[in-house]
């Protein structure tokens, strides 16, 4: 282990600078112009994988290419453990925001500043850095890897889904390892033991055939808007908590435990209030606000549409109003039960005046790991030895839908062991990824699998 850290330590620059040119490939998969920008990143670390000599097979879908690289030789007594990463990254607009192109990675003050710099290029690059330091050092590898490395995570995945059942005999592995997620700060590093999932919904409400000028028809009919608003707001208690029959029947509760590790987490609420720039918090009573955007189920308004937006004033009554609804999942809570819930919910809030249909959106099942089982301490043993700070467990706010569907064809467990800081902007102008988490992100991914070989499989 000496010489593979030895060896990270030496090429630091190096692995800085590859990383700079991964993040000059515009490869945002949201949009079409972008197509060989995501076939150049594809192949770019393909590439990268041969280069260590790497079993690598690009595979072609309907989407993005999928990328597939096997170390060598495999050892059928060692376990094997899937990494999983995209090379597909979220578009950059507003470019106004940005301080620096988004393409055009910028270091300072210890950061590195790209759109896909932590989401998610920079984190499994450092899963790719480790094992090259193995093999460079002819150092042997605890176990045997699979890197799947995908372009279409930012747009639901949609090939990769269908990739997965058909080569699982490709992917079979005794677990999944995915840094695609974040840590408190560089002095608590942790293991993400827990994903919400999330229900996507769109709800639309029809009134009359045309928008009518609201003076001469007002009062007459209901406005769609207006009715909108009050559904929606019917969704949600006094106590911040959703308002639907049966929605919460099926939530595991906190342990003590969990809440024990939650608590050690540094949080100041005001601080975090002017970080977000709101004047205070606010969510479901009862609980702290880490807890509120980790471990609780939640509604959420993406967005609201009706009427007149131009310039200046249009009195009208609209023909229609529509938004877009999310709700994150905790455990054990399921999408289609919840779904299903809601619709109820909403068709028996809504007026006869009015008529209400839905389009359905994407879903995602909630993902718990014991935190205490053998895997996730191995993972937090090297999360420790790697950044030099004892970890902590926590749970993520975000859905990584993949997670579910690896437990599902591959029977496999998903550790989530990210390096992301919380000021890093995923997904915002300004993305960043710490130097320092790249760093200590890699030598954690070398500690990893002597840490997961010890586990009997």
């Amino acid at each position: 282990m000496r010489a593979v850290l030895d060896y990270l330590a030496a090429n630091e620059k190096r692995h800085t600078a590859d990383l700079c040119t991964y993040l000059r490939f515009p490869s945002v998969s949201a949009q079409e112009k972008h197509k060989p920008d995501l076939r150049t990143a594809a192949h770019w670390i393909a590439d990268r994988c041969l280069e260590l000599g790497l079993e690598t097979v690009t595979h072609e879908t309907a989407g993005h290419p999928i990328v597939v690289a096997k170390t060598q030789p495999h050892d059928p007594k060692k376990p094997t453990y899937l990494v999983y990463g995209h090379y597909d990254v979220q578009p950059p607009e507003p470019f106004d925001l940005w301080t620096s192109p988004p393409f055009e990675p910028r270091i300072e003050n210890g950061n590195i500043y790209a759109r896909g710099s932590c989401d998610n290029k920079g984190q499994h690059l450092a899963h790719l850095n480790a094992v090259e330091a193995y093999i460079r050092t002819s150092t042997p590898l605890p176990c045997n890897l699979t890197f799947l490395i995908e372009g279409e995570e930012e747009i639901g995945s949609t090939h990769l889904y269908e990739f997965l059942p058909i080569h699982r005999s490709l992917l079979a592995c005794d677990g999944v390892v995915i840094s695609d997620n974040g840590i408190p700060s560089l002095k608590q590093p942790s293991l993400t033991y827990a994903l919400r999932g999330i229900v996507a919904l769109e709800v639309r409400i029809d009134g009359p055939s045309r928008d009518l000028h609201s003076g001469i028809f007002g009062g007459s009919l209901e406005n769609p808007a207006l009715a909108l608003c009050q559904i929606l707001a019917g969704l949600r208690d006094r106590k911040g908590r959703v308002d639907v029959p049966g929605f919460y029947d099926d939530v595991v509760a906190l342990s003590k435990y969990e809440r024990a590790q939650m608590a050690q987490i540094p949080f100041n609420e005001k601080q975090y209030a002017r970080f977000l720039g709101v004047p205070e918090l606010s969510g479901e009573i009862g609980y702290t606000a880490n807890e509120r955007r980790t471990a609780r189920p939640t509604f959420e308004i993406n967005g609201l549409t009706s009427g007149y937006q131009g310039q200046g004033s249009k009195t009208i009554v609209p023909a229609w109003a529509s938004a877009k609804l999310t709700f994150r999942l905790v455990p054990n809570q399921k999408p289609t039960r919840i779904l299903a819930a809601l619709k109820r919910q909403l068709k028996a809030l809504c007026p006869p005046s009015v008529r209400m249909s839905f389009s359905d959106g994407h879903v995602g099942e909630p993902y718990l790991v014991s935190p205490k089982g053998p895997a996730a301490q191995a993972a937090v043993r090297a999360i420790t030895a790697g950044f030099g700070c004892e970890a902590l467990i926590t749970r993520e706010g975000g859905s990584i839908p993949i997670v579910s569907a690896f437990k599902r064809h591959l029977k496999a467990e998903t550790l989530l062991v990210g390096m992301s800081l919380p000021d890093d902007n995923p997904h915002s102008p300004n993305e960043k990824f710490s130097l320092e988490a790249y760093t200590k992100g890699m030598r954690m991914a070398a500690y990893l699998w002597a840490e997961l070989a010890t586990i009997n499989h």
